[in-house]
């Protein structure tokens, strides 16, 4: 087949919507720049909601953009099977969009927090984690002021006895979200949000390491294998 088609979409305050479309490059993909305020998806394979500051953080991180007219394409996409990854401000607007459970909150001790992280992989089967071992450890940056993952304990403890935390941090709880959760997916295991960043975790002269780029090869192979 022709190369993948991966759209990024670029809101006010984005600030890494480049930095995941060189990493769906590296990948082996076709990056698409896609703007919040379209209804158009432009026919894409898959979507990536990048970090960032959208709308300043106003009102709740994310929930401004949560709004956006593209949101209702990615909301029905979503729901149609279409692949989504929110990484950082991308998984708060997917909270606040009601395409994931929980929030994201501020940080414990209100600070800023931007670290190599060590993660663990727990679900290696949905669309954007199928090119990690399951408990596989990684290393990748985080950096968030509203990082804290929570959620009543019925979503918990949905989301622990279905399988749907994607990953963990270790050693280090930066932010502290509830049983250390860096990162889960829906029942179908087609939408994703993380809060580290793994497009900064691509090429070794400027990453930690390469471990970021399995969130996209794994989509890329998930498309392939359709």
């Amino acid at each position: 087949m022709d190369a993948a088609r991966v759209g990024v979409i670029t809101f006010p305050g984005s600030l890494d919507d480049r930095d995941a479309a060189r990493a769906v490059r590296l990948a082996g993909a076709q990056p698409v720049a896609l703007w919040h305020a379209d209804h158009d998806l432009q026919g894409v394979d898959a979507v990536v909601l990048p970090g960032g500051f959208s709308y300043g953080d106003y009102l709740r991180a994310g929930a401004i953009s949560a709004a956006a007219p593209i949101m209702a394409e990615v909301k029905a996409g979503a729901n149609a099977g279409l692949p989504v990854l929110g990484i950082c401000n991308g998984f708060q607007v997917l909270c606040e969009a009601h395409l994931l459970p929980g929030a994201l909150l501020r940080n414990v001790g209100l600070h800023f927090v931007c670290r190599d992280q060590r993660l663990r992989v727990d679900n290696a089967d949905t669309a954007w984690t199928s090119d990690y071992s399951p408990g596989q450890e990684i290393v990748i940056p985080v950096k968030n002021a509203d990082g804290r993952y929570t959620a009543d304990d019925d979503t918990l403890k949905a989301l622990e006895s279905e399988g749907r935390v994607v990953a963990r941090y270790l050693d280090l709880n930066p932010n502290g979200s509830l049983n250390d959760i860096a990162g889960i997916t829906n029942e179908a295991g087609n939408v994703v949000g993380l809060m580290p960043h793994p497009e900064h975790a691509v090429e070794s002269l400027t990453g930690p390491s390469t471990d970021g780029l399995g969130f996209f090869t794994s989509i890329i192979k998930r498309l392939v294998n359709a």
